[in-house]
């Protein structure tokens, strides 16, 4: 199974009429944030697949895209992987889409309702956690937009996701670190765009 990360960046690659011989066979599509809507809709319906997505602290748009679902404190079920999505930054200016620690604990306690469920009825609480931010001290920087959330790396713990999908921090070198592994997840960041392959 492949799927098409997408974040924080209209990659040329993918905003092109190529889309469909370089990605076409993706099952589907996840956004971790700042990107337009429009970009996001172009993605959808070229690939002619499901797109879910959340908000990063930039382009918050109080609609879902017309070819995707909005995610955001929400739990879905695709190709057989729980996904869920939390949305937004580290409070740095009081804008849209920004939160304090605390808050970001408050957007986590929503989703606990689902990630029972799904331990009841499939065994395991979720597959992929999708945000904008990363966990506080993996792929994230030291001003305060950039500080990646502790209450990410407490979800880990607990709910051990074998993926968190995160976009906000911009990658301009090729040396730059995309995946670390923490416990037993694997944190990407998914800036411009990434494919993961996973085997079922």
């Amino acid at each position: 199974m492949k799927i098409l990360c997408v974040s924080d960046q209209i990659d040329p690659l993918v905003y092109s009429s190529g889309i469909k011989q370089r990605f076409g066979e993706v099952n589907f599509i996840l956004s971790a944030g700042d990107l337009p809507m429009d970009y996001l809709d172009f993605v959808s319906s070229s690939l002619n697949k499901p797109l879910y997505f959340i908000f990063g602290n930039h382009y918050a748009e109080d609609r879902d895209g017309s070819g995707g679902v909005h995610i955001g404190t929400k739990a879905v079920r695709e190709e057989g992987l729980l996904i869920a999505g939390l949305g937004g930054s580290m409070r740095y200016n009081r804008g849209k889409n920004q939160y304090t620690e605390s808050e970001m604990y408050l957007e986590i306690f929503k989703l606990l309702p689902r990630l029972f469920f799904n331990r009841l009825f499939h065994g395991r609480y979720l597959d992929i956690l999708l945000t904008h931010a990363p966990p506080r001290g993996i792929h994230d920087h030291k001003d305060k937009c950039h500080t990646g959330f502790k209450a990410f790396l407490w979800f880990m713990k607990v709910f051990r996701p074998k993926y968190l999908i995160h976009g906000h921090i911009h990658l301009y070198d090729l040396s730059d670190i995309r995946s670390t592994r923490w416990c037993d997840t694997l944190v990407i960041n998914a800036y411009s765009h990434y494919i993961i392959d996973i085997d079922q």
